[in-house]
């Protein structure tokens, strides 16, 4: 059984998406912002960017939209409001199974790998300096430091809330290994995730491996996603197909 194809329309102005903008030899430095960038290319939606909009976000993260009067945060609830108000289909032409194997997917990477990519990034002394630490450079400097710190604090305690937080880092190293052996299994020798075409969920896929992948960040998670032989290509193939100019750019440097 494969769902109805719905009708799709057209917003009457550009979407404004707000991100963090390009970072880390990234896109976008989230992995969310780029999920949410690249079903904006699959749906075909006109938009805008916009980087700014940090300090009014509706719940205190990015990205967000304003299509309209409508302020949706969250990537997931962003999906969902260009499905429901556009007549997207993201996963046209796969049935309800495979459906389910997406979102199952989705799962795993965000509320899983999602986080373990989060440790190494903020609570990792190198890679914090080198990151996540510009991102208060603009900020005045008698508080600059202390913004780093309690940010810092803040991302230890919701990664303990989370409970990923709570393990030993072989443990996490472990846990965020076996759902990148797991995509990759699932991937096989397949362009997408379900097939020739992409789904939804590829969107989130192409985020949280660009993000474990990048070079400009050296850790055991990126080393454990290197040694799956398809996870490289899958990421070059996605990379191309939606941010071509970065391609190029990156290129010529």
């Amino acid at each position: 059984m494969t769902p109805t194809q719905p009708t799709k329309t057209q917003p009457t102005s550009p979407i404004i998406l707000y991100t963090f903008g390009p970072g880390f030899d990234l896109p976008e430095a989230s992995p969310y912002c780029m999920k949410t960038e690249v079903q904006l290319k699959m749906a075909g939606l006109p938009y805008e960017k916009d980087f700014t909009g940090f300090p009014a976000a509706p719940k205190g993260k990015l990205p967000y939209i304003k299509d309209g009067a409508a302020i949706v945060a969250d990537s997931t609830f962003i999906r969902q409001h260009l499905e429901w108000s556009y007549g997207v289909d993201f996963d046209a032409g796969y049935d309800v199974q495979q459906r389910a194997l997406a979102w199952a997917v989705e799962r795993m990477l965000e509320d899983h790998l999602g986080w373990a990519a989060t440790k190494y990034r903020w609570l990792d002394p190198v890679n914090f300096a080198k990151g996540p630490a510009h991102f208060f450079d603009d900020a005045p400097e008698a508080i600059r430091e202390k913004l780093r710190a309690d940010t810092v604090a803040e991302v230890k305690q919701r990664l303990h809330g989370h409970g990923i937080g709570r393990h030993s880092d072989e443990d996490i190293l472990f846990l965020g290994t076996r759902s990148l052996y797991s995509f990759s299994q699932l991937l096989g020798d397949k362009p997408y995730l379900l097939g020739e075409t992409t789904c939804g969920a590829d969107a989130t896929a192409f985020g949280m491996l660009a993000t474990v992948m990048t070079p400009y960040f050296d850790t055991d998670l990126r080393k454990a996603a290197e040694s799956c032989s398809n996870l490289k290509p899958y990421l070059a193939r996605m990379t191309a197909r939606f941010y071509p100019d970065f391609v190029t750019q990156r290129q010529a440097a």
